[in-house]
């Protein structure tokens, strides 16, 4: 079967006047126009393709790979808005169609949007939608406590930065997990930190914990080395000093040298900490 809005690996089955047919195991066929055509092939080669509707709404095959397929979530950039909606740039020739329904805020030309490239079942095309929590689902979590995780930045609020985390659920980063600047569409590396009461998820970035003491050391150490030993920081200091220097709050920077400590690496004063 040929997987609409996905990558497709498929068989060179016969040249036409227009370019090549491609083929499945079931004998499905579609076009990869001669733009495409790699310039030396063989009946019967195989090609890794991406397949969608051309402006004629017939399935097409192109080498070419778009911002974003079937599925996922990506910030794409609004090229033109008409009366039936908006066209997004998504790297290929036809532009990806984000109905008005779809849109959380009117849409404008060269503005970007966070968006889910999903198969209209009534339609059978490929569309945008903005309405990116429709697509999440906390009912049934893959993840748990500890589990490292990838994010998308959705959207930020009063307490932190909404996330989609692992592409499947929302997440949440309060704001005093945040130690470096988001933009909507970021993809950031993270970590279930808690899973409360009807599967909400707070997520923190990097590593949380025990976990994140080893890490946040080698930062610490790393950072000593390039100040010839001596950072003027210490278990007193500012927690916003901490977070301005390190990337990292002074709860963890307290659990880091505290572990260095032990392990006689480093020796804390008044006026900071020292690499012996």
């Amino acid at each position: 079967m040929i997987h609409l809005g996905q990558y497709n690996t498929l068989d060179i089955f016969r040249e036409a006047e227009q370019g090549v047919y491609l083929a499945d195991d079931e004998g499905n066929e579609v076009l990869l126009p001669n733009r495409y055509v790699p310039e030396a092939f063989m009946i019967w080669d195989k090609i890794d393709v991406f397949v969608y509707l051309d402006n004629e709404e017939r399935p097409v095959a192109t080498t070419e790979k778009p911002y974003v397929t079937r599925g996922d979530f990506a910030l794409l950039r609004c090229n033109e808005v008409t009366s039936y909606g908006a066209f997004l740039d998504w790297g290929l020739v036809k532009e990806l169609f984000c109905p008005f329904k779809e849109q959380v805020f009117k849409m404008k030309p060269g503005g970007w949007y966070l968006v889910h490239c999903y198969l209209d079942e009534k339609t059978n095309r490929l569309v945008a939608s903005s309405k990116t929590n429709r697509f999440l689902d906390n009912k049934h979590l893959s993840v748990k406590q500890f589990d490292e995780v990838d994010l998308i930045a959705s959207h930020p609020s009063d307490i932190g930065w909404n996330v989609i985390v692992n592409k499947k659920h929302h997440g949440l980063i309060y704001k005093d997990q945040l130690f470096e600047d988001i933009n909507v569409g970021d993809k950031l590396k993270g970590i279930v930190k808690k899973v409360r009461s009807g599967n909400k998820l707070d997520i923190a970035l990097g590593q949380v914990g025990y976990r994140s003491i080893e890490p946040n050391a080698d930062r610490i150490m790393q950072e000593l080395k390039d100040n010839s030993g001596y950072l003027k920081l210490n278990d007193r200091t500012d927690p916003e000093v901490i977070k301005e220097r390190l990337q990292m709050s002074k709860k963890s920077f307290k659990k880091a040298i505290g572990t260095l400590y032990k392990q006689r690496i480093i020796d804390i004063k008044p006026e900071g900490i020292y690499l012996l």
